[in-house]
């Protein structure tokens, strides 16, 4: 078991030393561009306009697991599953040419193979907030966003969970083929019964998206850093098989590493790999 701790310090470190060699390089890449044009700043803003108000924010999926460290039991192995959605309030009149979002996120752990099939944590994330897109040379390259949150589990008692942060995110586009992204928040942890909660979910996060040419595989990471100075991550690891070019729907493995993967249980440490379907946003997959 030792060992296997040593390990994944090792590769969580591998990890961010990759992200910020990423981010170094990523400032003389080529910014994304397309030979219709369609990315300069008139024309996109435009775009952004006439798309549909409603849609996707984070993925949106279907997996069922077991756990690395221990034998799979039904009361350690269950599906997870969130659906995440967005709604654009206003278009781009607002200052500085940004949209008003309103975001909502659901997560749900479902012990399927216990007696019963309780659903043993459901996790509700509102949230409303400020996005910019972000242009360069009239070249778009991502966005950034001004986000305020909330997060609980709708339990009361001593199984209540909640807390309220002001987030500040931001997804670069390095290449058609690469994204990183990074998030921080200033929190406002007024739970009763989760007054560490930041030792165990994090004080910001920082991760990247990889994509094949063809745009059928991909794999993505994140590293959320918890509450204290040394290499305390949370570490999610993702890999996607799209179904054709067509769809937005993919084969999805996801492997969680941490503390905090759900709110009721956020002081237990979990090691998941977990299996099924996801269905994505067009442009970018929020952590």
């Amino acid at each position: 078991m030792l060992i296997f701790v040593f390990n994944m310090k090792t590769i969580r470190l591998c990890i961010f030393i990759v992200f910020v060699n990423f981010i170094t390089t990523g400032l003389n890449a080529q910014i994304m561009a397309s030979q219709s044009g369609i990315y300069n700043i008139d024309s996109l803003r435009q775009t952004f306009d006439k798309t549909p108000s409603f849609g996707l924010y984070k993925d949106n999926y279907f997996i069922f697991g077991i756990p690395t460290g221990n034998a799979p039991t039904v009361k350690n192995s269950n599906a997870k599953f969130q659906l995440s959605i967005s709604q654009r309030i206003t278009k781009s009149v607002l200052p500085w040419n940004t949209y008003l979002y309103f975001f909502y996120t659901q997560k749900c752990f479902w012990n399927i193979i216990d007696d019963s099939m309780p659903m043993t944590d459901i996790n509700f994330n509102p949230g409303i907030g400020l996005t910019k897109p972000l242009f360069v040379k009239d070249r778009f390259i991502g966005k950034i966003s001004l986000i305020l949150e909330h997060e609980s589990n709708g339990k009361d008692s001593i199984n209540s969970r909640s807390w309220e942060r002001v987030s500040f995110a931001a997804n670069i586009v390095v290449d058609p083929h690469l994204i990183v992204h990074g998030k921080f928040w200033i929190p406002i942890v007024d739970g009763k019964h989760n007054k560490d909660l930041l030792n165990y979910a994090g004080l910001f996060q920082v991760g990247a998206s990889l994509s094949s040419t063809n745009k059928k595989f991909g794999v993505a990471f994140n590293l959320t850093k918890r509450k204290g100075w040394n290499l305390n991550y949370n570490t999610t690891v993702e890999f996607t098989y799209r179904f054709s070019r067509r769809s937005n729907q993919h084969l999805f493995m996801q492997f969680y590493n941490g503390y905090g993967e759900g709110l009721l249980n956020y002081k237990h440490h979990s090691s998941m790999i977990r299996a099924g379907i996801v269905i994505k946003p067009n442009l970018f997959s929020e952590f």
